[in-house]
């Protein structure tokens, strides 16, 4: 049996969406248990303070995290802090755009370490003596002012490419918002969220293929 060659997924999201937290993660496992660990996540930035105009309020993100938790996540957002959500995660999703140029890996792994630094250590992200330390544990030499520029220009192109929110997915000819969920407002106002696994399996196997008949 042999495999497709390589695939990236691209995911346009903020490091401070807990959406986004949840998604990357059922993504990467999914990922895992069909055996394409080869494939690797572009992360792109979508800043929710600048597509919103204003920062994102901590009590709206401890409210979404308490309705995820309680619905489809119960072991994710362990350490959360409201006290420590980033007044800007600019500086954060420049990082990230340093850790891509050394390569894709790289760039996913921090991707993801960022995220569990913010929703599972109770870390200020936004925090400069935070990201130092954050970027000497992933050996990132730190982000420039280009790859703030290069944080601008990702979220331009995915304005021209219909990005709808943070999570958004591409990959080959896909293009869908957060196959791994179906979120909705009750008349409460309360968050339901539901796993969506069927959209998230069509997602990826469209997206990584599977084994396909071949040479050995």
């Amino acid at each position: 049996l042999v495999f497709r060659a390589m695939a990236v997924i691209e995911l346009y999201g903020d490091i401070g969406c807990p959406f986004t937290h949840v998604s990357l993660r059922k993504v990467m496992e999914a990922r895992r248990v069909m055996g394409r660990t080869d494939s690797r996540i572009r992360v792109r930035p979508w800043p929710l303070e600048l597509v919103n105009g204003h920062p994102i309020a901590p009590d709206l993100v401890t409210h979404e995290v308490a309705d995820i938790r309680s619905q489809v996540a119960p072991s994710s957002f362990v350490g959360f802090d409201p006290n420590h959500y980033p007044s800007s995660t600019l500086a954060a999703l420049a990082l990230v755009e340093a850790a891509y140029e050394i390569g894709l890996e790289k760039g996913e792994e921090l991707s993801l370490g960022l995220r569990n630094a913010l929703f599972e250590e109770g870390l200020d992200i936004g925090d400069a003596g935070v990201l130092a330390e954050l970027a000497k544990r992933y050996e990132i030499a730190g982000a420039t002012e280009e790859h703030a520029a290069a944080v601008l220009a990702e979220w331009h192109a995915g304005q021209r490419r219909g990005v709808r929110g943070s999570p958004h997915f591409f990959c080959r000819d896909a293009d869908v918002f957060c196959p791994a969920l179906k979120i909705s407002h009750s008349e409460s106002g309360e968050f339901r969220v539901l796993d969506n696994h069927e959209a998230l399996e069509a997602f990826l196997v469209k997206c990584l293929g599977g084994p396909e008949e071949g040479t050995k």
